[in-house]
C-alpha cells in the first residue's frame, strides 16, 4: 500500500523535517514550485522555453507562496505572467512574504478581482495556489462567484497547486465552490481528497512529487492507497489437498435466483479456496447442477438443515447473501451463519437482514467481512449515512473514510464501503482506499453482478486462511484489475475468468 496523509499529518510531516534541520520552508516551497512547472511542462508537452502564457492565483498561505515561486520560474523562462493575489500578503506566512517580494521586483502583483478576467489573452494556462491542502472554510461571497466564472473560460489549462481551490482535502468533498483543474500536483503524498467523492472529477489527472521530505505519517490513523504490492502471496499456494486451502459455503437463493450465488462460488475458487460448495434449497439442486461442475452442491432447506452442514469443520468460510432473498427462512440462515470462529462474507440480501435484525450487529466477529454499497451502508449505519449527506459546513469533512472507520469499530469487523472510492476498514482502524479513477478507471465494474463477484473473491481468500482485512483489500484491488483486464463489454461472468491472468502478472 501507499500511504496518504490528511492535510493535518501533512502539516507535521513538514513541521517534523523543518525542526530536524533536514528542510526548511523556504526550500520546500522552492522545490514544490519547480515540481508544478516541471509538472506542467511534462503534461502539456511543452518544448522548453515555450513562451506561453498564464494566469497564477495566489492565495494568503504557504499555498500562494509556491504560486509566487512558479510565478517566477516560469517568467524565467519567458512566459507572460499575470499574478493576482487573495488576500493580505502583509499577514501570510514569513515564506510566503518572502517570495511575493521576491515576485514584485520581477512583476506587478495584482488585487484578485473579476476585473481582471477582461481583458485576458487567449489560450492561457491556469495556475491555482489559491487555498491548497489548508481551506477549512467553504468558499463563498464575491470569491466563490469569481471562481464559477473560471470555470466557463477555454483555458489552454487549468494546474491544482497541491488542491483544486474549494476541495477538502481530507474528504474529497467541495466546501462551497470549486475550481476544477485539469492536472494537480501533490507534494510528498497524496492526501484523501485526491480519492475520495468529488475529488477525481476535480482534480483532472495528479501527480505526486517529491520534495525532499522523509517519514511517514506521524501519528494514526493510517491510511493507504491499493496498489499491486496489497496482493502479496494472492496467486501463490503451498502444497497440501484441497481441504488444505479451505472450504467455502457460498448460500444460494430459490428457484430462478441462483445466478448471484454461482458468480460469488466462481470467483471463490478461481481465487483458489480448495473447496467450494453451494448450498440452496432442494428444489434449485437441478438448477443448479446443469450450470455448475467444480463446486460441489449441497441442499439447505432452513436454519436447521444449515447448523447441520456446518458441523463440518473442514467448512471454515461462508458466503451469504448474493440473490439470497429476504423471507423468513433467510433471515434464520443469517443468524446460524455468524458462528463465531468461521470467517464469513455477508453482501447484498444478507445485509438488508442485517440492518432489519433487532441488535443484527452485535452477532458479528472479528472474522467478518460485510461489503455494503452506498445503499445498503445507509441501511446498516443511518447516522453515519446522514454525516455524509450532509452539506459540509466547513474542513476538513466528514468523509467517507471517516464513516467506514466508525461502522467497522461498532460492527467489530471488516467493513468495505464499495464504489469508485472503495473504503476498506478494519476495528482496529486501520484504512485502505481502492481507487477506480485517473489511470485505474473501470467504468465496466458498473454492471449486474460485479458485486457478487467481489464477495466470492473476498470469500476464496479467507478460505485459504488470509486476514479479513488482507483479503477484502487483496481482493478489491484485483478485482479492478480484473475489469481493466478485459476492458469494455464486460459482463460479470467475465470476471473470475479474468483472474488466472491478473494472478499470473503478479508472479512475473
Amino acid at each position: 500500500m501507499i500511504e496518504i496523509l490528511t492535510s493535518a499529518q501533512m502539516r507535521a510531516v513538514e513541521m517534523a523535517g523543518i525542526d530536524s534541520g533536514a528542510a526548511t520552508g523556504s526550500g520546500l516551497m522552492e522545490r514544490a514550485g519547480q515540481c508544478v512547472v516541471d509538472a506542467l511542462l511534462r503534461h502539456w508537452s511543452l518544448p522548453e522555453n515555450p513562451a506561453q502564457n498564464a494566469l497564477i492565483l495566489c492565495g494568503p498561505g504557504n499555498n500562494g507562496g509556491d504560486g509566487f515561486v512558479v510565478a517566477r520560474l516560469l517568467a524565467a523562462q519567458g512566459w507572460q505572467v499575470l499574478v493576482c493575489l487573495h488576500g493580505d500578503a502583509d499577514k501570510s506566512p514569513a515564506d510566503a512574504r518572502n517570495n511575493h517580494a521576491r515576485w514584485a521586483h520581477m512583476g506587478p502583483v495584482h488585487d484578485l478581482s473579476q476585473d481582471i478576467l477582461s481583458a485576458l489573452p487567449p489560450d492561457m494556462f491556469l495556475i491555482d495556489a489559491l487555498f491548497g491542502t489548508g481551506l477549512t472554510r467553504p468558499v463563498t461571497g464575491s470569491l466563490a462567484t469569481l471562481l464559477q466564472k473560471m470555470c466557463h473560460i477555454p483555458w489552454r489549462g487549468r494546474v491544482a497547486v497541491d488542491a483544486p481551490s474549494g476541495l477538502c482535502m481530507d474528504s474529497g468533498r467541495v466546501l462551497g465552490t470549486v475550481l476544477p483543474a485539469d492536472l494537480t500536483v501533490s507534494f510528498h503524498r497524496a492526501k484523501p481528497g485526491h480519492y475520495l467523492a468529488q475529488g477525481p472529477e476535480c482534480c483532472g489527472a495528479i501527480t505526486v512529487a517529491d520534495i525532499g521530505l522523509t517519514g511517514d505519517a506521524p501519528h494514526p490513523p493510517r491510511t493507504g492507497l491499493l496498489d499491486h504490492h496489497s496482493t502479496s502471496d494472492v496467486a501463490r499456494k503451498t502444497g497440501g489437498h484441497k481441504y488444505t486451502h479451505g472450504h467455502a459455503l457460498v448460500l444460494s437463493g430459490s428457484v430462478g435466483k441462483g445466478g448471484a450465488a454461482r458468480l460469488a462460488a466462481r470467483a471463490a475458487l478461481r481465487m483458489g479456496a480448495g473447496v467450494v460448495t453451494l448450498g440452496c434449497p432442494p428444489a434449485a439442486l437441478q438448477e443448479n447442477a446443469c450450470r455448475l461442475d467444480a463446486i460441489m452442491l449441497q441442499p439447505i432447506r432452513d436454519s436447521g438443515a444449515l447448523a447441520t452442514a456446518l458441523q463440518d469443520t473442514r467448512l471454515n468460510t461462508i458466503c451469504i447473501g448474493p440473490g439470497l432473498g429476504l423471507s423468513t427462512r433467510e433471515a434464520g440462515l443469517i443468524m446460524t451463519a455468524l458462528d463465531p470462529g468461521r470467517a464469513s462474507v455477508l453482501d447484498a440480501d444478507a445485509l438488508t437482514l442485517l440492518a432489519q435484525t433487532p441488535a443484527g450487529l452485535d452477532a458479528l466477529g472479528p472474522d467478518c467481512v460485510l461489503t455494503p454499497h452506498a445503499g445498503e451502508f445507509a441501511r446498516l449505519f443511518p447516522d453515519l449515512a446522514q454525516n455524509l449527506r450532509r452539506e459540509p459546513e466547513r474542513g476538513p469533512a466528514y468523509s467517507k473514510l471517516d464513516a467506514t472507520r466508525e461502522a467497522a469499530h461498532r460492527a467489530g469487523c471488516v467493513v468495505l464501503f464499495k464504489g469508485p472510492d472503495t473504503v476498506i476498514a478494519a476495528p482496529d482502524g486501520r484504512c485502505a482506499i481502492n481507487s477506480a479513477q485517473y489511470d485505474r478507471a473501470a467504468p465496466w465494474l458498473a454492471t449486474a453482478g460485479s458485486g457478487d463477484v467481489l464477495a466470492g473473491m473476498i470469500t476464496g481468500l479467507l478460505a485459504r486462511g488470509f486476514p479479513p482485512f488482507d483479503a477484502a483489500c487483496a481482493a478489491a484491488w484485483l478485482h479492478v484489475a480484473a475489469a481493466r483486464r478485459f476492458g469494455p463489454g464486460l459482463i460479470a461472468e467475465d470476471l473470475p475468468d479474468m483472474l488466472p491472468q491478473v494472478m499470473q502478472d503478479l508472479i512475473v
